[in-house]
């Protein structure tokens, strides 16, 4: 397989005018007669790394879904504002917790993927080739996608959702059920990607990698917003208490 020059593989600048931000406005969902989320106001601007942290139950996951397009409110409002904001479907994207890989190679993957949105065959190899590099699984390209373990699946999955070049990219749970030495090498590959200029969202029950990857911290409990502030205020100092309560590992109904 040829591989481009490095001079080749330089950052997928994003084109085009901002979707970004992204509005809630007094969103709520509910499903069999409960009230999963309440009246979310939120506003999720560019370049800041958000994480949304809560107990089990608090509708991070929920949320994250409906702000991508995949599930609608029972009312109120998602927003794109930006002037692009008709492009948002396309200019965003989401990793799962549990990714869905084709039986093909890793970089066959990432190809595939660009091939869907009718690129080029030469851009999409140089895509392709930056995007497993930013990733760290250039020197597993031409392994089958299928034998990779947790960890590398999961940055392959990283690596096909950036090659598409979203301007904000949604992730739910992105290292669960992986061990320390993954769970690291999956954060150096965020850190990477929106260190290219990608704001990221993302859901985690790790406090530690929060305290890694976050730059502001949007605390949910009960369906509700509860707070929202800089992570590194959040940390030291809560301001509610079902978020103390949280920090030192109590549990919360």
């Amino acid at each position: 397989m040829a591989r481009p020059a490095i001079e080749d593989q330089i950052a997928i600048p994003a084109g085009g005018p901002s979707i970004q931000p992204l509005v809630l406005r007094d969103l709520c969902f509910s499903a069999g007669g409960r009230v999963l989320l309440d009246r979310i106001n939120l506003v999720l601007a560019a370049g800041v790394r958000t994480v949304m942290l809560g107990p089990n139950g608090a509708g991070k996951s929920l949320l994250l879904r409906i702000c991508h397009g995949l599930i609608s409110p029972s009312s109120g409002t998602v927003e794109w504002m930006g002037p692009g904001a008709r492009e948002a479907r396309v200019r965003q994207a989401m990793v799962f917790q549990r990714p869905m890989l084709l039986r093909r190679s890793v970089f066959a993957n990432v190809d595939y993927a660009l091939a869907v949105r009718r690129l080029p065959k030469a851009l999409r190899t140089s895509r392709a080739w930056t995007a497993l590099e930013v990733t760290g699984l250039a020197g597993l390209a031409e392994r089958p996608a299928g034998v990779l373990s947790g960890g590398e699946q999961q940055r392959v999955a990283l690596a096909r959702a950036w090659a598409l070049n979203p301007e904000v990219l949604f992730l739910d749970e992105p290292t669960a059920n992986l061990d320390p030495a993954a769970t690291r090498a999956v954060e150096e590959a965020i850190a990477g990607i929106a260190l290219g200029g990608t704001k990221i969202v993302m859901t985690t029950h790790d406090l530690g990698q929060a305290r890694r990857l976050a730059e502001e911290i949007v605390f949910l409990h009960g369906g509700r917003l509860v707070e929202r502030r800089p992570a590194a205020e959040f940390f030291a100092e809560p301001e509610h208490d079902a978020a103390r309560a949280f920090l030192h590992g109590e549990l919360l109904w």
